[in-house]
């Protein structure tokens, strides 16, 4: 099982102007640590469980797009981006930017949205759960027709309509950035993992819940046609072993996740200077996940 790092806290001791040197020391760290993965939240505002709206927040696309000129080899992306954050359009441009820029290391995490008090606070219209669905879909049927070289004509959807699905450059990643869709609604959320993704994205919960969760994925890959094995299975781990650093207890709570089919564990701690806390958490948690493979 491989290792993450999602960082979710901007609440650095030293301030907004200390954050520029913590993120790019915390990409160095994870790459040091052998983490594979590396994301940010992309929010508004800050979680109420994480501080609330008044604690610091980055934009998330400015803040990967950093990341990726201070590292080379981890995978970046937004765990996760909600659909009505960014028209698809501008969306599917921003990933590949990242991707391109970063030599192919972008992933475009996308869900349905939730915090309303951001939408309102921001002015961002925020639609009936059914409607947000329904443009999650669109957004991920548009990003892989701008992604086709192929399909540059118009996209006519319900929500969204392009006259012109052109993306240039295209993305360095083959065939296209990686699709990861985070939430665990067994009926519409794990359908379009199914039917889009590359990727998805649960809590870890419980090994029964995720047993339960990935059951349903395999039963919607059956249904379209989808190759299970394909899709790439990831956790992320936010109990507070990782915040204390308590690596026995972290390694009890991720036991039997691997033999689920787990590829990654993202472990998601609340400080907000992650760079020393990867050097004293993660790269062991690493080092022992590898033991125990």
């Amino acid at each position: 099982m491989r290792v993450g790092v999602h960082i979710n806290r901007f609440n650095h001791a030293g301030g907004a102007s200390a954050l520029g040197a913590e993120l790019a020391a915390a990409g160095q760290a994870a790459e040091a640590a052998g983490v594979s993965w590396l994301s940010v939240m992309d929010h508004y505002f800050q979680m109420e469980f994480n501080g609330g709206a008044e604690d610091p927040m980055l934009e998330a696309y400015t803040t990967l797009g950093f990341l990726a000129g201070h590292t080379s080899t981890v995978q970046l992306g937004a765990l996760v981006t909600g659909v009505t954050y960014r028209h698809p359009g501008l969306l599917a441009k921003i990933a590949t930017t990242l991707d391109v820029l970063s030599g192919g290391r972008a992933t475009l995490g996308i869900g349905a949205a939730w915090y309303e008090r951001e939408h309102h606070g921001l002015g961002v219209p925020f639609p009936p759960l059914a409607e947000r669905f329904e443009r999650l879909e669109e957004a991920l049927r548009i990003c892989l027709q701008m992604w086709d070289p192929d399909a540059n004509g118009p996209f006519e959807g319900r929500h969204y309509r392009l006259a012109e699905t052109l993306c240039v450059p295209p993305p360095v990643s083959s065939p296209h950035p990686e699709i990861m869709v985070g939430g665990s609604g067994e009926k519409k959320t794990l359908r379009l993992v199914a039917q889009y993704a590359d990727a998805c994205n649960l809590f870890a919960t419980s090994r029964e819940e995720v047993a339960h969760k990935l059951d349903v994925l395999r039963g919607h890959c059956d249904t379209v046609g989808r190759d299970y094995d394909a899709i790439r299975k990831t956790i992320v781990y936010t109990d507070e072993a990782a915040t204390d650093e308590d690596l026995d207890a972290f390694l009890r709570d991720i036991d039997g996740y691997t033999k689920l089919g787990i590829d990654t564990v993202i472990l998601g701690p609340r400080v907000g200077e992650p760079a020393g806390w990867i050097e004293r958490f993660a790269s062991r948690a690493v080092r022992r996940l590898a033991e125990l493979d």
